[in-house]
């Protein structure tokens, strides 16, 4: 599980930003609730670590939205490099079932 010095900062890529918002309908704001969300669950994604260590976290936003988000921490702070809805059954049930 993640552990965060508090508090908690977010650098967003202005990139990956308008991209997550544009073709995912994702905000910002919703992506780091999830963050939060006591039941959420992380993921390391090896596929995706070649020149950094980037894992995936799953959470509930305020509007019972569960992204799946990509991230990865860089000077202290959580670099959100995608977020979009779970959007595949097997996720969701990961979820799920771990909650």
């Amino acid at each position: 599980m993640i552990t965060l010095k508090e508090p908690v900062k977010f650098d967003w890529d202005g990139h990956n930003q308008d991209k997550s918002l544009i073709k995912h309908q994702v905000t910002m704001n919703e992506a780091e609730e999830a963050f939060f969300d006591l039941s959420k669950q992380e993921y390391p994604d090896p596929g995706h670590s070649e020149n950094e260590l980037r894992k995936i976290v799953v959470g509930k936003t305020k509007r019972g939205r569960l992204p799946f988000i990509v991230y990865t921490i860089r000077k202290e702070k959580v670099r959100i490099i995608s977020a979009r809805d779970l959007n595949k059954t097997k996720e969701r049930n990961l979820y799920e079932e771990a909650t």
